[in-house]
């Protein structure tokens, strides 16, 4: 991955700043970050506590819970082959787990109810032989609260999800993560095993200057929940992946679908939700999507907006420390802000469907005033002319109908409806009526139009 067009002196300053103090107030002995823009590296930095052993982009740390949304990718791609449906129980493609009520999209959510982490001993300070079955994995009782009713979130789920994907593959999850994704990506410093050059995983004393080792476990049947190690090259390649999608891994709809929130939040955590293995989160005005990750001995974040095009990562190896989501979500604004994306030059449209530019204009539901606008490859916007409203974007269909994108109006279908004589009546938006003028007494309106018409009042 090339670098970008350099950021500005200042901004640059203000990066290396933030991930300073994160390291000397975390207490980390090293931190690591890069920034992309525009798709391309931006930025990268460290620091350590050793002169002349700061880490570097090639520097492979342990990211835990990113680990996730590798798997995620994984089983998208299953259902995107016809393999699997969302909706599927797991029992359908892995019977006997105990848990086989739990959808494939709950799992992918968190939503399944199932236990947050494994019985004991503390799974990511034991080696995974301690756990050789699922049965060890979920416990006696792997169901503690009711399915697809809220966000709970569950280690021992993307088990399950990893032995899914497993099952259907007919290979270890290690196996086709490389083969799908981390190969096709270019992710060649991203493994199951730390391969040098890696930093070490150290626990820093709460209340002295004095560190301790911790151990690195391979975790066997919960690697695809936590087990990788990475790089900040190899995951700001993992963003670029995510924010545009790429057909030999995973289109750009499946990715996008990855991102809207599959649950309600938890109660008082209306900031964030969670989606199909990536989480989301609210920064002011700006939304983040990424995933955060810990293990003893390490802290990692990934967070990018779609709408700055800007993306971060931030690796410590720190137990506790720098709160590496807050960082990596402070780099992002920074280069946001300082920098803010140049728009893409206005450009007219590639042709012109006579028919369907006569649609375009205001319409009225009921007295609301709404405009529709012509977009690319035929498709539709719609939006409030003055006040609050419903906007949506439209897809044209192969029956010359459009099916909504976003907001209130996903799914349902807009029609033109015609009269006798072929002009338009109106246009019909999932049983909404929407007219050329406020109640046209000449369209087909339910409920028909007052006799007289608009009238004043009479004194």
């Amino acid at each position: 991955m090339t670098s970008s067009e350099a950021l500005l002196p200042s901004t640059r300053r203000a990066l290396l700043h933030r991930i300073a103090t994160a390291q000397s107030e975390g207490r980390a002995p090293s931190v690591v970050a890069a920034v992309l823009r525009d798709g391309q590296i931006a930025w990268s930095g460290s620091r350590s506590c050793v002169d002349g052993h700061a880490p570097d982009a090639d520097t492979q740390f342990r990211i835990g819970s990113i680990t996730k949304t590798f798997t995620a990718v994984l089983v998208l791609r299953l259902r995107d082959e016809g393999l699997l449906d969302l909706d599927d129980p797991l029992e359908k493609h892995l019977p006997g787990t105990g848990a086989g009520a739990a959808t494939v999209f709950q799992l992918l959510g968190h939503s399944a109810g199932l236990a947050a982490e494994t019985p004991a001993p503390w799974w990511e300070r034991t080696p995974g032989t301690v756990r050789p079955g699922l049965d060890d994995v979920l416990g006696e009782q792997p169901q503690m609260h009711p399915a697809g009713r809220s966000h709970h979130y569950s280690n021992p789920g993307y088990t399950l999800l990893g032995s899914l994907v497993e099952a259907l593959r007919g290979a270890s999850w290690a196996e086709v993560l490389h083969r799908e994704i981390l190969e096709p990506l270019g992710m060649d410093r991203t493994t199951p095993e730390p391969q040098a050059p890696h930093a070490g995983g150290w626990a820093v004393h709460p209340w002295a200057d004095v560190m301790l080792p911790e151990p690195t476990e391979d975790l066997g049947l919960m690697a695809p929940a936590g087990q990788l190690w990475s790089t900040t090259t190899d995951l700001l390649r993992f963003a670029s992946f995510l924010a545009r999608g790429d057909d030999r891994v995973l289109r750009a709809s499946s990715v996008e679908e990855m991102r809207t929130p599959s649950a309600p939040a938890e109660a008082g955590d209306w900031a964030g939700a969670y989606g199909l293995g990536l989480q989301a989160v609210r920064r002011e005005d700006r939304t983040l999507l990424g995933h955060t990750g810990s293990l003893p001995g390490f802290l990692a974040a990934l967070w990018f907006s779609v709408e700055d095009d800007v993306a971060a990562v931030v690796l410590t190896n720190a137990t506790s420390g720098p709160l590496t989501g807050a960082v990596a979500a402070d780099l992002v604004q920074i280069v946001a802000e300082a920098e803010p994306r140049i728009p893409e030059p206005w450009r007219p449209l590639p042709d012109v469907d006579e028919e369907l530019l006569a649609l375009a204009g205001p319409w009225y539901w009921g007295t609301h005033a709404y405009v529709l606008k012509l977009a690319a490859e035929r498709g539709l916007e719609l939006q409030p002319l003055r006040g609050a409203g419903r906007s949506a974007r439209f897809r044209v269909c192969p029956d010359g109908t459009w099916t909504g994108l976003n907001g209130y109006y996903a799914g349902e279908t807009l029609r033109v409806v015609r009269a006798d004589d072929g002009t338009v009546d109106h246009l019909d938006l999932g049983s909404f009526v929407f007219t050329r003028e406020p109640y046209d007494t000449g369209a087909s309106i339910p409920g028909g139009v007052a006799e007289g018409g608009w009238r004043g009042l009479a004194i």
